[in-house]
């Protein structure tokens, strides 16, 4: 064992000195290698962009608003009546409302942050990794990194998971640079960075933290009780930045900003410790009933909600069934399993690389801990929760995913030198992965070809591996990225008009796209846009409406205050129907789009019988938009009924969700 061990130093001291030759004063062979693959990501992130219209329009809607006064600007307001804000925290739409005031407001210049953020995480990670397992493990960890396709799918989007991983990338650099210069102040700065990405996506910042935490404690030199209370400090510290908004929030009187969207007590800390917490982890909570809590109807009385006659994505059919499989089979695995086999081989190898000590002083078992920490915690997680979580969430994982395959196949570079085994691992390795991807492809009905094709490069791999050993590594690696690379290309291709951003979803789609100009993802119905226009504009609202679903298009188009009734989710207990009586009393409200059974994200929603009540009542149906749609997802789609009625008359019959009727409200 101690021979074994002592060979496997001796070929991490000769690893390839290749990469760190000056081509040009301070930059390497490496460095070259790493400004290409930013070019790479740059021009996958910017391919054809702008058929991503508005993107997530619920984001681009409220940076709309936001930029209608300081006041939405700081409470995220996800209309510009600022009746509700977004169900987020704030630092990540705060900078996109400075790139949208500057370059003005579209799904393109909203996304620029996430761009900018996806090029500059190919060098920090290639730096990151270099600095205990070498430049080739570096390289190879930039590569993987941008032919991972939800990396692509999510840097060229306007979610904020692009932000937040950049953000847990500098965290571990400052965590890195409290282990190596043993001093508190960069421990501190790492949970200030944490404290930032809390304000940017909440709890998902907590994912690598066990990982970070436990690098820091079993890594560092200092005494374990200094540790241990350095670590006290830094959360504390973390903490403190990270409910900073949320108390100010909390603290400041409900009628003097908006209500706390996707919350029942109005209260930041209930979105930070509920919908943004426990329903990403389980389903339990998740089916609340959408009838205000001092209705008088009782539940059991009601008739049950109808079934859509529109396809309706769920969270399972998103990313499947929890369990341990799931990053192995579809729906989860075209995000960035193509090289799972070979991320888990490599965290398995790097336990053995060296003599086990603590504190611990083997750098590849320093990164084993943070990277393979890292990438093991988020894997679990994401296997067994049950929840909210859509495939993007996965992103926090990438860069430690990334980093384990690089260091997988760098271990069995270096252990090849002097070792003929490693090779033969290697191939068996290759050869698993290939295997696996061939499974995930033909799963989604795409080129299995491209199987072969890497199949015959490993081939090939196998056969120079007797005569050129670094010539037949490389070609092995070729071997297991030539699918992955395929996918990341679709989904820079095909990635259009998609509410939130995933992987290319397969089928043999064309490797050439029409060039198209940005056409915004939900498109309003003119004919009520501008009957609402011209009879509004002497009230606070343009009209009332019972889910962000509906109001976001006629936000993005006439940039007036649209009240989400019932927030993002239409479940939201915002106002009941003598808030209603009242807005309209006061002249801010003259018009009322709602219905007993509507659309809302994820499913069906139920109008409240009180408000239904009072508006039969007390209001008038224009008879105009008696049976009204909003919205329709597909550009250049018809959007009022009577079109309806001709191009899908096979739907007329059963009850349509998104039908909505007009009530004035005198």
């Amino acid at each position: 064992m101690i021979e074994f061990v002592n060979a496997v130093r001796i070929g991490l001291s000769s690893q390839s000195a290749s990469l760190k030759k000056n081509v040009l004063p301070n930059l390497t062979i490496a460095r070259l290698i790493v400004i290409a693959l930013m070019m790479l990501a740059a021009g996958l992130f910017l391919y054809n962009i702008r058929t991503e219209g508005d993107a997530n329009a619920y984001y681009t809607a409220a940076v709309k608003s936001m930029l209608q006064s300081w006041h939405n600007f700081f409470f995220i307001a996800a209309e510009p009546g600022g009746a509700v804000s977004v169900d987020k925290p704030p630092l990540g739409l705060w900078i996109e409302a400075v790139f949208g005031f500057i370059f003005g407001v579209s799904g393109f210049t909203l996304s620029i942050p996430n761009l900018i953020a996806g090029v500059i995480e190919i060098p920090i990670l290639y730096s990151l990794v270099k600095r205990y397992t070498g430049d080739l493990p570096g390289v190879i960890a930039a590569l993987v990194l941008v032919l991972t396709p939800i990396f692509v799918a999510t840097h060229r989007h306007n979610t904020l998971d692009g932000m937040l991983t950049l953000t847990l990338l500098l965290a571990a650099w400052a965590f890195m640079q409290a282990v190596d210069m043993g001093q508190l102040r960069w421990l501190l700065l790492g949970g200030f960075i944490l404290g930032i990405g809390f304000n940017i996506k909440m709890a998902q910042v907590l994912l690598p933290v066990p990982a970070l935490y436990t690098f820091y404690f079993l890594c560092s030199r200092e005494g374990w009780f200094r540790k241990i209370l350095n670590l006290l400090l830094t959360t504390a510290l973390c903490i403190a930045v990270s409910l900073s908004w949320a108390i100010i929030v909390d603290r400041t009187p409900a009628d003097q900003r908006p209500f706390v969207g996707s919350t029942n007590t109005n209260s930041v800390m209930e979105l930070m410790l509920d919908h943004n917490a426990a329903k990403r982890i389980s389903t339990l909570g998740l089916a609340r009933v959408p009838v205000l809590q001092n209705s008088k109807t009782p539940e059991q009385n009601l008739s049950p909600i109808p079934r859509f006659n529109v396809p309706v994505i769920t969270y399972q059919q998103e990313t499947g069934k929890a369990g341990a499989l799931r990053f192995f089979i579809p729906p989860l695995s075209r995000q960035m399993s193509w090289l799972l086999p070979m991320a888990l081989l490599g965290t398995l190898l790097a336990v053995f690389d060296a003599r086990v000590k603590i504190p611990v002083e083997s750098d590849i078992h320093k990164a084993l801990i943070l990277w393979g920490g890292w990438f093991l915690t988020c894997l679990v997680f994401f296997s067994i929760i049950s929840g909210i979580f859509h495939s993007y969430y996965i992103i926090v994982g990438v860069p430690a995913f990334c980093a384990m395959v690089a260091i997988g196949f760098t271990r069995l570079w270096n252990w090849g030198k002097d070792r003929s085994w490693a090779g033969v691992i290697l191939i068996l390795a290759a050869a698993g992965t290939l295997a696996f991807q061939g499974y995930v492809i033909q799963q989604f009905k795409d080129r299995t070809y491209l199987v072969y094709a890497a199949g015959v490069l490993l081939v090939i791999g196998s056969l120079l591996m007797i005569f050129r050993r670094r010539t037949a590594y490389l070609t092995i690696l070729a071997a297991m990225l030539l699918v992955p690379a395929y996918w990341t290309l679709m989904t820079a291709i095909t990635n259009a008009n998609q509410t939130f951003p995933h992987a290319y979803e397969g089928g043999t789609q064309s490797l050439v796209t029409t060039f198209v100009e940005n056409d915004p993802n939900l498109s309003a119905n003119e004919r009520i846009l501008s009957y609402l226009q011209s009879n509004t504009q002497d009230v606070k609202y343009l009209v009332a409406v019972p889910s962000a679903l509906q109001g976001m298009p006629l936000v993005l188009t006439s940039e007036r205050p649209v009240f989400y009734l019932g927030g993002f989710s239409g479940l939201d207990q915002i106002i009941d129907a003598q808030g209603l009586k009242a807005l309209v009393a006061k002249g801010d409200l003259r018009y009322i789009l709602y219905a007993q059974f509507f659309r809302r994200p994820g499913g069906a929603g139920r109008g409240d019988p009180e408000i239904l009540a009072w508006l039969n009542d007390s209001c008038y149906v224009v008879p105009a938009f008696d049976k009204v749609i909003i919205y329709t997802r597909r550009p250049r789609m018809p959007v009022n009924l009577a079109d309806q009625l001709q191009t899908d008359k096979s739907t007329v019959s059963r009850p349509r969700n998104d039908y909505l009727t007009l009530y004035l409200c005198p």
